[in-house]
């Protein structure tokens, strides 16, 4: 694939992610753990068809012969998937997205902590902006009632876990791990299914009464394929073509589409705060982003 098709491709990736604010608006009587478990369930199944006609019955065989690293990554995946859900049913999309956009930097911060790796001055610049950011959400979330502060509380889990999973591959992908467990040799795309099946398990208790509809089920069932299944397998192939400060900045695509369908598709407008906050995280994400994007291109003209 092409540097310039895999750019396009990442560009649809982001559109995908970006429905599922404006979907579940349209939702007839699913709410909170059931429009969560519905999800999930759906994501898990298109999963389980995909990579057993990937990967063949082995997938399955290695499953349960996985190591720590993979069971460890499931769980952070099951903790996106589920409070990504709950966070939307409980404050605006726009609060949720830019609460989640602030993962990169949480992320960066991690490794700095974890893998002891050097962040640069700009990183540390970014970090401080959308804190503030994120802060100034809060507190304005504070004045819209509890529903609205949990949420964005909510929310903030997910670039959390995101954080320690992203933290964890890359741990493995540089061979840091147990020797005894293999891990560095472990494919680490089964956790994302693995993930969906928890996050199911765990909601299915807790979404009784169901009270879905057959017009909840078709939409929910489109969010868990083409909204999370599909862009989570592209994503992956994604990565051999283009470098990680270039998806992270083109996955920012995400927040803008998200608040934009939201807006046009469902007439939830963003609030000031979350536009004042918005414009805080994503400033410091597209400013650290890009001139990481500079440094990179500028080293390797110099290696040339």
């Amino acid at each position: 694939m092409s540097h310039s098709r895999a750019v396009m491709v990442m560009v649809l990736v982001t559109l995908m992610w970006s429905t599922a604010g404006v979907v579940t608006r349209h939702l007839d009587a699913a709410r909170s753990f059931e429009v969560t478990f519905w999800r999930s369930l759906f994501n898990a199944t298109a999963l389980s068809l995909m990579l057993t006609a990937m990967r063949g019955a082995v997938l399955w065989r290695d499953m349960l012969r996985a190591p720590w690293p993979l069971w460890v990554s499931s769980l952070c995946w099951s903790v996106m998937y589920t409070a990504f859900m709950i966070a939307i049913t409980l404050t605006s999309v726009a609060n949720v997205l830019i609460t989640m956009a602030i993962g990169p930097l949480v992320t960066a911060l991690f490794a700095r902590i974890v893998l002891k790796h050097r962040l640069p001055l700009r990183t540390w610049l970014a970090i401080g902006v959308a804190g503030a950011g994120i802060a100034w959400m809060f507190g304005h979330a504070v004045q819209l009632g509890s529903d609205a502060l949990i949420g964005v509380g909510v929310a903030l889990a997910v670039p959390l876990a995101a954080a320690v999973n992203w933290t964890l591959l890359q741990h493995i992908s540089h061979g840091n791990a147990d020797p005894d467990d293999s891990a560095p040799q472990q494919d680490m795309l089964p956790a994302v299914l693995l993930g969906a099946l928890v996050s199911a398990a765990v909601m299915l208790p807790l979404a009784w009464p169901m009270r879905a509809s057959a017009h909840d089920l078709s939409l929910l069932a489109l969010l868990g394929v083409f909204q999370l299944a599909v862009p989570c397998l592209i994503v992956v192939r994604l990565s051999r073509v283009l470098p990680g400060p270039e998806i992270a900045l083109l996955a920012l695509l995400e927040v803008l589409f998200g608040v934009a369908w939201a807006w046009v598709g469902a007439g939830e407008q963003p609030s000031t705060s979350a536009l004042v906050g918005g414009a805080l995280v994503m400033g410091a994400l597209l400013a650290n982003e890009l001139l990481a994007l500079r440094s990179t291109v500028l080293a390797r003209a110099r290696q040339r």
